[in-house]
């Protein structure tokens, strides 16, 4: 598939971190060895976003309530950070409109170019194919080549002691 939609550049996407207030992790999973699990602690962990978990099979994650949709948060979320099947987009997107959350942002290997030209033209940004904790990691001096804060700041790999 050849993609030919355009994200917000790595500027646009710092500014949109900035911004944020709250997000909503869609698909957001009780299980360690899944990626919203992992975004989740370090969204809680290293970020000021109050962070929301939606998942209507769950009820509670990480010791905090999981809300079944977007619309039973207690506000609107600023980012709408998605962990769903492909398939599953075109509905997440239709509820992001909803309950007029601004950002839609879907997960590393997720892509919808279809969901992408509709969001947009709702006037909701979208960011695909980007993990939001790396990208925040990334922004704020906390990304080690394995994802990890080494609280080194550095161009150059570490080579062991």
């Amino acid at each position: 598939m050849t993609r030919t939609w355009q994200g917000p550049s790595a500027l646009e996407r710092l500014a949109i971190l900035r911004r944020t207030r709250s997000v909503a992790i869609v698909g957001a999973s009780p299980k360690p060895e899944r990626a919203s699990y992992f975004v989740a602690t370090y969204l809680l962990a290293d970020s000021p976003y109050r962070v929301y978990f939606v998942n209507p099979r769950e009820r509670e994650i990480l010791g905090r309530p999981v809300y079944p949709s977007l619309d039973a948060l207690p506000e609107v979320p600023d980012i709408v950070d998605v962990f769903r099947r492909h398939e599953d987009l075109p509905a997440v997107l239709e509820q992001t409109e909803q309950v007029g959350a601004r950002v839609l942002w879907l997960q590393l290997g997720s892509w919808h170019e279809e969901v992408a030209r509709d969001a947009e033209a709702a006037g909701i940004t979208v960011v695909m194919d980007r993990c939001l904790k790396i990208e925040h990691a990334r922004f704020h001096g906390g990304l080690h080549l394995a994802g990890f804060n080494t609280g080194v700041i550095s161009s150059k790999r570490q080579l062991p002691a």
